[in-house]
């Protein structure tokens, strides 16, 4: 299973067919399961032009599975311990955002498709972080 990030997405509704975009033609091609959590289901609709492509992109995320934290205040205290792991390692997460749904990928043990650097520095560090 897999956490799409916003940074794929976006480029996959814009037509882009360059790595890693096109790795979503493959994971709907071959029904491999696919999500977002609720920050991307914000960060994609606050992104609409006008209400007319807000309706289509709130029809169509709706389809999505949304995968949540598990573990209450622990999750964002894990978050948080992440953050810091990485900056002792000499990484700077830019994102809150990110840091959470790598969190989210972590607890319900999902790859993130992404096109996002936050992500491929925490991986270096978090290793329980997978990217697809």
């Amino acid at each position: 299973m897999i956490i799409v990030d916003t940074s794929i997405l976006i480029g996959y509704f814009k037509g882009n067919e360059e790595p890693p975009y096109n790795k979503m033609d493959y994971i709907i091609d071959n029904d491999i399961p696919y999500g977002i959590d609720n920050h991307i289901y914000l960060e994609l609709l606050q992104g609409a032009r006008d209400k007319s492509e807000y309706n289509i992109l709130e029809e169509y995320l709706n389809t999505l599975p949304f995968y949540e934290l598990q573990y209450g205040k622990q999750s964002y205290e894990n978050a948080a311990l992440m953050n810091i792991k990485c900056r002792e390692n000499g990484i700077t997460i830019r994102s809150t955002i990110d840091l959470i749904i790598a969190e989210i990928a972590i607890e319900n043990n999902l790859y993130i498709l992404h096109d996002d650097s936050d992500f491929t520095y925490m991986a270096k560090v978090i290793k329980e972080i997978k990217i697809y």
